[in-house]
């Protein structure tokens, strides 16, 4: 009986196994009709558009989407990373002693329609002995957020400028240069300081460091780059990576210049 059954089968699948000779004897009489150099141009077509799609694909893979928020302790680096991510700020006061991080759509854009590119945010504290945690996310960050007590300012002006020329002399920011925003935070405050008395304090502090580490032997500072141009005073201007000055308040919710620097990093 099985055997029956296998000469049926053999017998309904013959007509299509004629079929395909026909085809694929066609195909052949087809292929020696076309020149050999037309072949040529069509597998060495086939193979750029296959080469350029590849491209594409590991191009859009290394783009990146973390924004590292640094400067020093009590800054209000961590309130901001709440507003951002669900606009809250946690009663104003939060201390934090490990790096926050978070992939998520910004919070102003969590009601608009359409694919909207999460962020990846991380909070960085400001402990010296934390710092070198940056190190980590350096290498890939499409932008650098550096926040300033515009209050607190003029106690810690020098601190914040070390901590400023650390990062602006690190050969990870420098070789990629990544965009940085110093965000003058707590402006609501009436004794706050202005973007613009902030940033020439700190390039005041910034000239003052240059003069001092170019002293120091080569050896000491080889994974630093020089800042500036020689014999002039310093201003961010001269920096290889773009350096802007904005000002925001956390505990009110007034952060759109933050907002938009991540936007002009982190794409849609």
């Amino acid at each position: 009986m099985d055997v029956d059954r296998i000469e049926l089968v053999k017998a309904q699948l013959q007509p299509y196994l004629r079929q395909g000779e026909e085809y694929v004897r066609r195909f052949e009489e087809f292929a020696r009709q076309i020149p050999p150099t037309q072949i040529y141009i069509a597998f060495g077509v086939v193979f750029f558009t296959t080469f350029i799609f590849y491209l594409i694909r590991v191009y859009k893979h290394t783009i990146s989407n973390t924004i590292v928020l640094s400067g020093l302790s009590g800054g209000g680096k961590t309130v901001l990373f709440y507003q951002l991510r669900d606009g809250s700020s946690h009663q104003g006061t939060v201390t934090s002693m490990e790096p926050n991080e978070g992939l998520f759509v910004l919070n102003s854009e969590s009601s608009k329609k359409g694919k909207i590119k999460a962020v990846h945010l991380v909070d960085v504290p400001g402990h010296s002995r934390l710092r070198p945690k940056l190190d980590e996310y350096f290498p890939r960050a499409a932008g650098i957020v550096f926040v300033v007590d515009a209050v607190e300012f003029l106690p810690n002006c020098r601190a914040a400028s070390e901590y400023l020329y650390d990062i602006l002399t690190k050969a990870s920011v420098v070789k990629r240069k990544i965009p940085l925003l110093i965000l003058c935070n707590k402006v609501d405050k009436v004794t706050a300081h202005t973007k613009e008395f902030i940033r020439k304090q700190l390039e005041k502090e910034i000239d003052k460091l240059r003069t001092s580490r170019t002293a120091v032997s080569d050896a000491d500072i080889s994974d630093e780059f020089t800042l500036g141009v020689p014999g002039e005073p310093f201003s961010f201007s001269q920096c290889v990576n773009k350096v802007t000055v904005a000002e925001a308040s956390a505990l009110t919710g007034e952060i759109l210049p933050l907002e938009q620097f991540i936007r002009e990093r982190v794409k849609p």
